[in-house]
């Protein structure tokens, strides 16, 4: 029986059109001997849109439920997860060749990290990328950087949290995604960050399509009301996770 990594995907209908290509770069995956991968693909809403982008693949698991945001529709998904590690997709989103086959590694291969991120290029509209040329090396991210790193530059991490791979046990022990509008993913990154090490791959994970329908180009996601009580209760639970003791994994 092979082991799998489960990836999760929450979409609504306005992104269901580009889930044919996030499809296509996850079957052009090559995972080590042993491995294979689970799609779970959670809509946010109940709609008739989603379900007709989705190929006949017994790999794939398809589920809908109430509209509750992007972080509620990826741990609703966690239902139907049955890997031993989770990896984010967004559904506008398209790994890399070779994306999967590096989280496995780097998480197999050093038993005291829990998650993994890497480097993203920007795909806009008219097909061309842009990289973000603060990316740290790669390697090891040692427990409490990345939150360091995020409260002292304006609440931007250096690392990019829809490229995430992350041991479901631990996924599951600090919640899933933050019950949040917006930012659960960073909600995520910054508890991962709080309780245990991390691994930065240095070789592009994660073409993030930039687009007008995209749910981090609208208005509201800049309301700064908003954004500073979201920054609020991520710092305050990351800074309350650090401070326990017992919540610390790994050997750093």
């Amino acid at each position: 029986m092979a082991n799998v990594v489960s990836v999760i995907t929450a979409v609504h209908a306005p992104a269901a059109e580009h889930l044919p290509e996030a499809y296509k770069s996850l079957v052009e995956q090559r995972l080590p001997e042993g491995w294979d991968w689970q799609w779970v693909v959670q809509e946010d809403g109940e709609t008739d849109v989603v379900a007709p982008f989705l190929p006949d693949d017994s790999r794939i698991s398809f589920d809908q439920g109430r509209p509750g945001r992007a972080g509620v529709a990826r741990t609703m998904a966690l239902a139907r997860a049955t890997g031993q590690f989770v990896k984010v997709l967004d559904a506008d989103d398209m790994l890399t060749p070779g994306c999967l086959a590096r989280d496995v590694t780097a998480l197999l291969e050093h038993p005291d990290v829990y998650w993994t991120t890497s480097r993203v290029l920007d795909l806009l509209p008219d097909g061309s990328t842009v990289g973000f040329d603060q990316d740290p090396p790669n390697g090891f991210i040692e427990r409490g950087a990345v939150l360091d790193h995020w409260k002292t530059h304006d609440y931007r991490a250096q690392v990019h949290p829809a490229t995430l791979c992350v041991q479901r046990d631990l996924l599951l022990a600090l919640g899933g995604w933050m019950a949040l509008p917006a930012s659960e993913d960073t909600g995520l990154l910054m508890a991962l960050s709080a309780v245990s090490r991390g691994w930065f791959i240095a070789e592009t994970g994660l073409l993030y399509r930039k687009w007008p329908g995209q749910v981090t180009s609208q208005a509201s996601h800049a309301n700064e009301g908003e954004r500073a009580a979201r920054m609020a209760v991520v710092e305050a639970r990351a800074q309350a996770l650090a401070a326990l003791e017992g919540w610390r994994v790994g050997t750093a």
